[in-house]
């Protein structure tokens, strides 16, 4: 494993409710990942992040963020947004077959090691918390 691999590290990304936001998302994303070494994650985690962060600016009214964090061989991804609603429960892959939106946690639960969701509260704002993961090979 590179040296900068070992290193558990941490980024944080807001961004505006705007569709635009999923693109700056996923470029933001490549560039992290090839700068630490993870080249290898870095389609399966392009597709995550922007599936995740589509959903919190095409669903909600408010502001977002992006979270990726990399600890003891685990990327971790998430997308936090303002409405404290659990997300809807993704169907199969075969199921979204027929439906033009409604792909985006099928894709996640398909792809990820292991995805889930948390409610979040800070500083007075409620709002929840969906995130998946993926394990370095």
């Amino acid at each position: 494993m590179p040296e900068n691999q070992a290193e558990p590290w941490e980024y944080s990304l807001y961004i505006p409710n705007d569709l635009r936001a999923v693109t700056v998302s996923r470029r933001t994303l490549r560039l992290i990942l090839t700068m630490h070494g993870l080249i290898g994650l870095v389609d399966v985690a392009e597709l995550l992040a922007a599936e995740l962060v589509s959903n919190a600016v095409r669903h909600i009214k408010g502001p977002a963020a992006l979270r990726v964090r990399w600890s003891a061989g685990v990327l971790r991804i998430g997308a936090w947004d303002a409405d404290p609603e659990p997300p809807e429960l993704p169907r199969l892959l075969e199921q979204e077959a027929d439906h033009e939106d409604g792909r985006g946690l099928a894709l996640v639960r398909a792809c990820a090691d292991t995805w889930g969701w948390q409610p979040l509260s800070r500083l007075g704002n409620r709002g929840k918390y969906v995130w998946c993961e993926l394990k370095a090979a």
